[in-house]
């Protein structure tokens, strides 16, 4: 049986993401309707991402009061076009995405930030 949860298909293209980080009130984990906020947009930039075929929404971290978000795809503008609305309709600031082209650690690739 194939475990399709931990398999990626070969796609030959690089994975590109998209970085997502909003501050949270105080330094831990912020408030519960802070992290609401940020389920519910991820929830949307999943389905959205999906819907639109252009990667994977693929979890979060949490914690020293901030929360990220990362989203993976062979094209990392189109992903980021995607999820960008959502992105900015979250409240949480300061906030920032950083759009990673190429492979991580890919000294060709190009790393830039858009300011949320």
């Amino acid at each position: 049986m194939e475990n399709v949860l931990c398999e990626r298909p070969e796609s030959g293209a690089p994975e590109q993401a998209v970085i997502a980080h909003f501050r949270l009130g105080g330094e831990g984990f912020g408030g519960p309707g802070e992290r609401a906020r940020f389920f519910d947009a991820e929830r949307a930039m999943s389905a959205a991402v999906e819907a639109a075929g252009v990667g994977e929404v693929d979890g979060n971290e949490f914690g020293g009061g901030e929360a990220v978000l990362y989203a993976y795809g062979p094209d990392a503008d189109a992903l980021f076009k995607v999820m960008e609305p959502a992105l900015r309709e979250l409240p949480l600031r300061p906030a920032y995405v950083v759009i990673r082209r190429g492979e991580a650690g890919d000294a060709e690739g190009l790393v830039s930030r858009v300011d949320l």
